[in-house]
């Protein structure tokens, strides 16, 4: 109101402004009439004239204290609120908040989330119901619920690692609207182009008539286009607008995590092309640049900041063949030697296996994409059909000379050449070897130093053809061509005039040969593509192309982690942006990932336009609403008590009682505390108990045996754990006598914990730790009998020896503040082992995974010391990788929700009879172990 952040009752306002003057008169002191005596003597004998004179009005400041005591009192009772929540309308319908929830949404995630539950804060105190949209929903129908449901719903939402398309949603709008066409929209958007946002703002407010529009005035950053060439690693750096930080810092690191080098990027700097995109380079060795695996812009946790580095941006894979026959050749005198021995640092070199019948097919389906054939003479027949197309579509042929090519002919080479060839220095040649000429501005050398010993002995000499200078990278002295090369189609054939070998010169000994190779090979397809793909891309083949499954999935964050149940395989020549089918991540083995980004090399980040809309729009809010009246109504009392003792004060009471500097000082102790109260005390609009009674979910645990699982905040693993446990407490109730209820998810931090044997704790890397007061609570669950499954799921990246993963990173974390016992794999004959089925291993998802559990105390008591816990003999933690929850999920079929590795039937068999056994073992304690040790019981009694 008046355009202050305040809300209150418009009725109590009124109410005050037309009291007060009423109250001023009614405060207003009026002196009694004094009576008329007519007989003069009489008035001086009765003395009727007084020695204190009674003022005619009250003090103004005695008045104004009164009347702020009264407006006080006033304004608390009309309920006012400091940063009030936006009020809606229980008659236009349900409130509809839609929510981006795209990686340019990730860096102020929890301001989004909190201004989005305030606006549903709002729809509840109106009454109103609400319907929450993420972005990522698409066209699925729009369910409108109370307000403690859409904020549980909105809690569970997570940014995701792509940018969604806005426009799928516009259907399920359009059917929402006309429901409720009067509806207030809310739209929490991330500011960025990317999703079609200019778009979807035009259909919105087409459809919708009250749209409020919340966001950031903060940039969004983002990388783009990495590319390993010349001498340095560079990467476009990207962000949505100005306003934001110019300067900071991108970080290259390893496949294990480990920092290689950071380098500064500058919006004003040098290499900015403009205020909104600049560049990074990393000045690294060649060898250090290879092993970069992943970019991330310090301080912007986003899928975005992001850009995964596999073997298209490490090194190119080139493959060799050469035309010398195995029995004659010499290993360290071939050619393919020199050749791998010089490509190495920078390029994966490929042979043909020994005895292979084709070898140029070979490497060609092997996608290289660049093949060098060294001495090879003439290609015909499929060969040089494949190798003709494999250039067209984008390889580069590397040729070197030599006597079989000297004696052959064909049109695979950049230039004609004359057969035979020319030798320099020998015992009939008049000439001396010939050394190289500098190399010209236009040749791809320009700028390598030519070494004064590099000679040349013999050479193919190329036919003095129009146009042979133009197809001329390097030359000898006289002017001969020594590297020739010419375009054919999208490609490029390159032929060096003498061999790779020292056999015709000692350019293959210096490093100006490694060095040209370096600038070939920087030039070819970093695709790779062959022409077989490409050929069967143009001619319609129905061959399958080939897939890699995910492996490590980027969250909405930037953080790696396990894909989820939605991915899907991506081919293997997959150049295209992350989607939801195909999120930003690592796709395929170890051996040969492929990197899926967030950004395209081209792409742009482009800030909203939501100019012309008519759009209310609004700050993301950063302080909570306050209520006033606790602070006006101490303000009424205190000013009350200070409006008593100045009363008194004129009175004379006071000053008769305690003395003038008494009182003086009691009055300027109430006046502060008076102004003081008047300064809002920070408190919620709508305050919760410190203390709940335990819920009704906390009592029915309390009668029937449930199974529980952590929630992570994950929506898709808290699924996983509800699906897993499920099919779980299905398979206890058919199998065994054991019927539990319906599994629950907790909150170790706010939930009761005892009512649950067992718990299963799904680990999600990336997510904050608990708090130490969590950390006790799961400790002192631990010491007092309970039994928690902490799965990592992460069998498929953890390594032995190798690096502790990001999820057992997390865990350790967690451990660092829990007594844990000593822990072993679980032996074979451990009691946990037979409780109900007789088993070797417990298997999830995942069967190569390793299960710990409390270590067993030796055979003899007195070889060792007992372990950390006996208690009824349950090991209080076990500890897994192989994603238990996602080994049991299934449907009412039986068939798994999941993906089994390595799958089948037996697999998923074998998952719930191993959550069978840990439901026993944790019911049970040692029960089951005296009866598996019966026969060693009744030798004892024996003797």
């Amino acid at each position: 109101m008046f355009g202050l952040p305040l809300a209150f009752t418009v009725p109590a306002v009124l109410v005050a402004l037309a009291g007060l003057p009423v109250l001023y008169y009614l405060l207003r002191v009026t002196p009694p009439r004094p009576r008329h005596v007519p007989f003069p003597p009489l008035r001086l004998m009765l003395d009727l004239e007084p020695r204190e004179q009674t003022p005619a009005f009250t003090p103004w400041w005695l008045l104004l204290l009164r009347l702020l005591i009264a407006a006080a009192l006033i304004f608390a009772v009309a309920g006012p609120i400091l940063n009030p929540l936006p009020a809606g309308g229980k008659d236009k319908g349900p409130l509809l908040l839609l929510l981006d929830d795209g990686w340019p949404a990730a860096p102020d995630w929890d301001r989004r989330i909190n201004a989005a539950a305030q606006w549903i804060s709002a729809a509840r105190h109106g009454g109103e119901t609400v319907a929450v949209v993420a972005a990522s929903q698409g066209a699925r129908e729009i369910l409108v619920s109370d307000a403690g449901h859409a904020l549980e719903h909105l809690r569970a939402i997570k940014p995701q690692p792509y940018a969604p398309d806005r426009m799928a949603l516009v259907p399920a709008i359009e059917k929402f609207m006309k429901a409720w066409p009067q509806a207030d929209v809310v739209w929490v958007a991330d500011g960025t182009e990317r999703g079609h946002a200019r778009q979807f703002a035009d259909r919105l407010a087409h459809l919708a008539p009250h749209v409020t529009l919340v966001t950031s005035d903060q940039a969004t950053y983002a990388l783009a286009g990495p590319k390993n060439e010349g001498g340095a690693f560079a990467v476009r750096v990207l962000r949505s607008g100005t306003k934001g930080p110019a300067q900071g810092i991108v970080r290259a690191l390893d496949r294990k995590g480990l920092t290689l080098g950071e380098a500064r990027f500058d919006f004003t700097g040098p290499q900015a092309v403009s205020t909104t995109e600049t560049k990074s380079q990393f000045d690294l060795p060649v060898e250090l640049r290879n092993e970069i695996a992943r970019l991330e812009i310090v301080g912007r946790h986003s899928a975005g900041a992001v850009s995964l580095i596999d073997a298209r941006w490490k090194r190119r894979r080139v493959g060799i063949i050469s035309g010398e026959t195995a029995d004659r050749s010499l290993p360290l005198l071939a050619p393919t030697y020199y050749l791998t021995k010089a490509l190495s640092p920078f390029a994966d070199v490929r042979q043909p296996r020994p005895g292979t019948v084709d070898p140029i097919a070979s490497l060609l389906a092997d996608h290289v994409a660049v093949l060098i054939l060294a001495d090879v003479g003439a290609v015909t027949g499929p060969d040089h059909a494949k190798l003709k197309q494999f250039v067209q579509n984008g390889g580069l042929l590397l040729r070197f000379a030599g006597t079989r090519l000297a004696a052959s002919s064909g049109d695979l080479v950049p230039v004609r050449l004359r057969r035979g060839g020319r030798v320099l220095g020998g015992a009939l040649s008049w000439e001396r070897p010939k050394k190289l000429a500098p190399f010209d501005q236009k040749s791809p050398f320009f700028g390598l130093k030519v070494p004064n010993e590099v000679t040349v002995r013999r050479q193919v000499l190329a036919e003095p053809d129009i146009g042979l200078a133009a197809k001329t990278w390097a030359r000898l002295a006289d002017g001969t061509p020594l590297v020739t090369a010419n375009r054919m189609g999208e490609g490029m054939i390159v032929l060096f005039h003498v061999t790779a070998d020292t056999t015709w010169s000692n350019l293959p000994l210096s490093g100006l040969f490694v060095d040209m190779l370096r600038r070939i090979v920087a030039l070819s397809n970093a695709t790779g593509k062959t022409a077989v793909q490409n050929a069967a891309a143009g001619q319609g083949s129905s061959q399958k192309v080939e897939t890699v499954p995910p492996t490590r999935i980027l969250d909405g964050f930037g953080q790696l982690g396990p894909p989820p149940a939605t991915a899907k395989p991506a081919p293997v020549n997959f150049s295209g942006v992350g989607t939801s089918e195909h999120p930003p991540g690592f796709y395929g083995p170890p051996e040969q990932l492929l990197a899926i980004n967030a950004m395209q090399a081209n792409d742009k980040l482009n800030a909203a336009d939501y100019s012309g809309l008519g759009f209310t729009v609004q700050p993301l809010r950063q302080v909570a609403p306050t209520d006033l009246r606790p602070p006006l109504l101490a303000a009424a009392f205190l000013l009350f008590c200070l409006d008593a003792l100045l009363s008194m004060w004129l009175g004379g009471g006071l000053r008769r009682r305690f003395g003038h500097a008494t009182t003086a000082a009691f009055l300027l102790t109430f006046a502060a505390l008076g102004a003081l109260a008047f300064a809002p005390m920070p408190a919620r609009a709508d305050p919760r108990p410190a203390d709940q009674p335990l819920s009704q979910r906390d009592l029915n645990s309390a009668l029937n045996t449930r199974l529980a699982y952590v929630v992570t905040g994950d929506a898709e693993v808290d699924q996983e754990s509800k699906d897993g446990l499920t099919t779980l407490s299905r398979v206890l109730a058919q199998r065994t006598s054991l019927t539990p209820g319906t599994p629950v998810g907790v909150n170790p931090g706010r939930d009761e914990l005892a009512f649950y044997p067992m718990l299963y704790w799904p680990i999600v890397a990336g997510l904050p730790q608990p708090s130490p007061e969590t950390v006790a609570k799961v400790s002192t669950y631990m010491k007092n009998g309970g039994t928690i499954i902490f799965d990592t799921r992460d069998a498929l990246t953890a390594r032995q020896n190798g690096p502790p993963t990001p999820e057992a990173q997390w865990l350790r974390q967690l451990l660092n503040g829990v007594d844990v016992p000593q822990l072993e794999p679980v032996p074979a004959d451990h009691v946990v082992t037979k409780t109900f089925y007789l088993l070797d291993r417990f298997v999830g998802r995942y069967a190569d995974g390793q299960t710990w559990i409390e270590a067993l105390p030796p055979a003899n008591p007195a070889d060792g010391v007992r372990p950390a816990r006996s208690g009824d003999g349950v090991s209080p933690i076990i500890i897994t990788s192989n994603d238990l929850a996602a080994g049991w999920a299934s449907d009412r079929s039986g068939e798994p929700l999941f993906t089994l590795v390595p799958g089948g039937d037996r697999q998923h068999e074998m998952a719930l009879r191993g959550g069978v056994n840990l439901v026993m073992y944790t019911l049970t304690g040692n029960y089951k172990a005296d009866q598996v040790h019966v026969r060693d019981l009744l030798q004892r009694l024996g003797h």
